[in-house]
């Protein structure tokens, strides 16, 4: 700073010049307009924090809608080859389940607020369809697990192609946003059906009932260990860890979206896990599996 000259200055003018960088030293930045930057060396270079921004996901989303396939509809759970929605992962009111809408809203608010538009026996080409009916209700989250039966086809050749998948997937994605842009979405990974067939082959029932057809893709000729039927199994196992990885790019490109990370796939489901009716669809036991792991997946905190 340059020193001051000599000449003697007035005392009247030396009370305004204090007064006056007093009224600035209190103004701040209001003093230099507002949100500007203030002149080198005064006060107003001091830095405020920015207030922190809304946070994209919700886990406390305050409706739910169920899209998918036989597994969200409970099917074989409570009856042999009968639908049993009150048992469902995502919406049931069973207490045996909690299922993912009870444990996000309790129960009265899960009847009241939650949907189930799976569809047994529906893949994913089905989904765009179920979106828009579940969008037409207005969910703040919409719970989504699909794909066992796009791999669970009669031959492996009959399966839905990766790129099917995908575009079916996409469009879904597509169709919800379309109406409701700012729901949010969760995506389970399909399980890993290979690991439902080493388990429930161990019941000479559950071997019957896979012959009236159920996923022969991977079930059919359930005791064969030759090379044939192993790389047959491979294959679907396969198929199911690609359309997994589908499921999670997707997911990934929506800012709204979260994917289970494959905790569905990597589940070690056991007998007990397993509907008795066709040792291959989850049982009550195995339902309240997937909602444990949905809930987990929705509610957590992450930065």
């Amino acid at each position: 700073m340059r020193q001051a000259t000599r000449r003697r200055i007035p005392r009247s003018r030396t009370v305004l010049a204090v007064v006056t960088a007093a009224v600035l030293g209190v103004a701040g930045c209001d003093a230099v307009g507002g949100d500007s930057a203030g002149p080198s060396g005064t006060g107003a270079e001091r830095s405020w924090p920015s207030p922190s921004p809304t946070p994209v996901w919700d886990t406390g989303p305050d409706s739910v809608a169920a899209v998918g396939d036989s597994i969200t509809r409970g099917f074989d759970a409570c009856a042999v080859l009968t639908d049993c929605p009150e048992v469902s992962w995502a919406t049931g009111g069973s207490e045996k389940v909690d299922s993912l809408a009870v444990r996000l809203l309790g129960r009265a608010g899960a009847a009241e607020r939650s949907w189930n538009h799976a569809v047994s026996g529906s893949r994913m080409a089905d989904l765009p369809g179920q979106m828009e009916r579940a969008a037409r209700h207005r969910p703040e989250l919409v719970a989504v697990l699909t794909g066992a039966n796009d791999a669970c086809r009669e031959t492996t050749s009959a399966m839905t192609s990766v790129a099917d998948f995908r575009a079916g997937f996409e469009e879904a994605m597509r169709t919800l946003r379309a109406a409701l842009p700012k729901t949010q979405v969760y995506v389970a990974s399909v399980p890993d059906l290979k690991r439902l067939w080493s388990q429930g082959r161990t019941s000479a029932l559950g071997r019957q009932v896979w012959k009236l057809g159920i996923c022969p893709s991977m079930l059919g000729d359930a005791d064969a260990l030759d090379a044939a039927a192993t790389l047959r199994r491979e294959t679907v196992r396969k198929r199911v860890e690609d359309y997994n990885e589908v499921l999670a790019e997707v997911c990934a490109g929506d800012r709204r979206c979260r994917h289970d990370g494959g905790a569905v796939y990597e589940y070690r489901f056991g007998t007990g896990e397993l509907s008795h009716w066709d040792w291959f669809h989850p049982s009550v036991d195995g339902q309240a599996e997937l909602a444990r792991i949905a809930y987990r997946t929705v509610t957590a905190k992450r930065p």
